[in-house]
């Protein structure tokens, strides 16, 4: 079955840092492009970034390009999510998603807070 996992979120100082990870399993995850989204209380879910399936090509939204970057290691079938310089309004649960596959993971809750 499809699964995935993240994994890599806490409570962070403004302007620092974090590395989110997801975990995919019951898939070949080299056939398929992977996408980060996030979304905050009240709010409107958001993609923040996505990779194609050997990442040669990413993309980001505005509001994140500069600061995250994406990336991916197929032999362990995980996307990464490297998120520097944050600001309180990163605040969110961010979610993994296969769009190919309609998937989603279960999400890891980021808080930016001093």
């Amino acid at each position: 079955q499809v699964q995935l996992v993240e994994s890599g979120g806490g409570l962070v100082q403004p302007g620092g840092s974090l590395r989110l990870s997801c975990v995919a399993s019951g898939f070949t995850a080299n056939n398929y492009g992977m996408t980060w989204y996030r979304q905050a209380p009240g709010k409107e879910r958001e993609l923040v970034a996505g990779i194609s399936s050997i990442g040669r090509n990413t993309g980001y939204a505005e509001f994140v390009k500069g600061r995250f970057t994406i990336s991916r290691d197929n032999a362990n079938q995980t996307v990464y999510l490297q998120m520097n310089s944050l600001k309180p309004e990163d605040t969110a649960v961010y979610y993994c998603y296969v769009p190919s596959l309609r998937s989603w993971g279960q999400g890891t809750q980021v808080t930016v807070s001093s």
